[in-house]
């Protein structure tokens, strides 16, 4: 059948009245950027335009629940920012409950009311994306969440010292050894690229706490610069402003944001912080 046949084929199914059926087909079409192929078959469709024929026929429907399994997975960078739009409006207006398996954070992140997040088959964390993100439960969901990635380092905390495995030491304010509840040892410490401060406020406020470290390469996004440097035994990234510019090569005075860090238990991953 031709993609216009195959997005009114459960409509059809379902006695639906002919003008009814073109409507809906025609904003299915409209939404989902498939004019120029109306009238052609399945066999001269690539990969991505079937998809998008696949999640025509499918919302046409009005059910109460979708299932979508990595709809976008097939489709140009371009045409999945403009889907997840139009997924997400349709989500509003139909209300409909809607189940979305994807292995990209960014729509989890950009689309979800919730987010589940899975790891062989076993649920690891619940909650609003930004819960996700700012209060993650385990070192599994604080890697997973968050582009570029958390960065995470070895470390020894001593009381309100903590100790990484290059000899950098930095100290913890009360607020953090409070969250930590008087534990102490080997640990992972987590952070943010965009908690890691190269600022003059910044610096100045926790001056007693800055280290410095060489860039060994650096991503220019636009609006926003990655800085990559070697520190405390691990690879790092700050993200920093498009007005905070370095290059390879520089070496960078940095501050870690005191109530930003989190700390993971080595072996289970529990976040000391959330608990």
């Amino acid at each position: 059948m031709t993609v216009e046949k195959n997005i009114g084929y459960g409509l059809k199914n379902m006695k639906m009245p002919a003008d009814q059926i073109k409507k809906k087909v025609d904003w299915a079409i409209n939404i989902l950027g498939l004019e120029e192929y109306r009238y052609r078959k399945p066999k001269n469709l690539s990969g991505g335009q079937r998809q998008r024929v696949a999640l025509g026929r499918a919302i046409v429907k009005n059910s109460k629940v979708f299932l979508m399994d990595e709809p976008l997975s097939n489709l140009d960078a371009k045409l999945r920012v403009s889907m997840r739009t139009e997924i997400s409006k349709l989500h509003r207006q139909i209300g409909a409950t809607t189940i979305y398996v994807t292995h990209d954070q960014v729509e989890a992140m950009t689309m979800a009311d919730r987010i589940v997040i899975m790891k062989d088959g076993v649920i690891q964390q619940v909650g609003k994306p930004m819960e996700l993100y700012d209060h993650p439960v385990n070192q599994f969901v604080a890697g997973f969440i968050g582009s570029p990635q958390m960065n995470f380092f070895n470390v020894t905390v001593d009381g309100g010292t903590v100790k990484f495995s290059d000899g950098n030491t930095i100290a913890l304010s009360e607020g953090m050894q409070k969250k930590l509840n008087g534990r102490t040892g080997e640990m992972i410490l987590g952070i943010r690229g965009e908690d890691i401060k190269l600022d003059a406020q910044n610096m100045d406020l926790n001056k007693d706490n800055a280290q410095s470290a060489v860039i060994t390469d650096t991503e220019v996004m636009g609006n926003e610069n990655n800085l990559y440097f070697s520190f405390g035994g691990a690879q790092a990234v700050a993200r920093v402003s498009k007005y905070e510019i370095s290059q390879i090569g520089d070496t960078i005075h940095f501050v870690f944001m005191p109530s930003k860090m989190h700390f993971f238990d080595r072996e289970t991953g529990v976040n000391y912080t959330e608990l």
